[in-house]
């Protein structure tokens, strides 16, 4: 499969995003999630490229040939955490068992006094991270998201959580500019998330052993964190089936230093670090693996060297 994840078309409408929140709302969660079951028919049917990346996705992960059953499930789980994001971002946590876990790695990053960079993946839910609002409202989060990839999308989560629509970082803007904002608001304090997962073409990435192949991972956001000289956590909020979603937190470093001999050989040592956390998660919660395309593939990524390479960083970490 040649189409990279940037040139997929949206897999839904603004218009059909509200019908099923509206739905949701009126009728409750258990009730939307029985639509959830015609959309995963769907969806099946409808979207070949993302079909072949789940098959190619579990022979990876399970070492056999992947069965028509597991892809169902695959999609299956992706629009029930598709559906939870409109009960998340709306602060509707009361409907949910989140368990969080690594809390005390988190509270020792804020207690520095300054901004933490929370770095995430397309594994799982990471609006589940939303739950530091009940347990510290005065922590505010900001979040880095590529607008345009998924507009209508983001278009309609917007509009459940405006206070939230308004603290976002746009990561489709000029990099240098998202670089300046994401200081800005590390500055204040802030929890800046972004998801570090997926390269885009053109960025410098290494190519770091995942699920026992070589996968391109980019190198852009941990130059970010090494120049900004902030914490840096990894977190991973798996769905578990059901109202249950666990939230894991782990210190990555407290201050990400690069020695200038050896900049490009630490670097990659550090993209690879990251890789092992990810595989892990993933091993340990396969259904969750969101990235429906063949994240494997190298052709699309080149290396890309200069001055722009940490502003860069914000666009590889704004995927929605």
């Amino acid at each position: 499969m040649k189409q990279q994840w940037l040139e997929r078309p949206e897999g839904g409408t603004a218009f059909g995003y509200k019908l099923i929140s509206t739905f949701a709302k009126l009728c409750g969660r258990s009730a939307a999630r029985l639509v959830l079951y015609p959309i995963t028919f769907y969806f099946l049917v409808r979207r070949g490229p993302e079909r072949r990346a789940s098959r190619e996705y579990f022979a990876r992960i399970t070492g056999r040939k992947a069965t028509l059953w597991q892809v169902v499930q695959h999609i299956h789980c992706f629009a029930s955490v598709t559906l939870d994001r409109a009960f998340l971002l709306s602060e509707s946590f009361k409907r949910f068992d989140i368990r969080v876990f690594g809390l005390d790695e988190l509270r020792t990053a804020w207690a520095r006094q300054q901004g933490v960079l929370v770095f995430g993946s397309h594994l799982g839910s990471f609006d589940a991270l939303r739950v530091l609002a009940q347990l510290r409202p005065d922590v505010q989060v900001r979040v880095v998201i590529d607008l345009e990839q998924n507009a209508a999308l983001s278009q309609f989560l917007n509009a459940l959580n405006p206070a939230l629509a308004r603290s976002i970082i746009n990561a489709r803007r000029e990099g240098m500019l998202n670089a300046l904002a994401i200081k800005e608001a590390l500055d204040e304090k802030a929890l800046v998330t972004l998801l570090v997962d997926r390269a885009r073409p053109g960025n410098e990435v290494a190519l770091c052993d995942f699920l026992g192949c070589p996968a391109p991972f980019p190198i852009g956001p941990w130059q970010l964190a090494a120049a900004l000289k902030v914490p840096v956590v990894l977190c991973f909020g798996l769905y578990r089936g059901g109202n249950r979603y666990d939230l894991y937190f782990e210190s990555f470093a407290d201050t990400l230093a690069v020695e200038r001999t050896r900049r490009e050989q630490h670097l990659r040592e550090v993209t690879a670090r990251f890789a092992d956390r990810l595989a892990h998660y993933t091993r340990d919660a396969p259904y969750n693996w969101f990235n429906f395309y063949d994240f494997w593939q190298t052709e699309a990524s080149r290396p890309a060297r200069g001055a722009d390479d940490a502003a860069g960083a914000v666009r590889d970490g704004g995927n929605a």
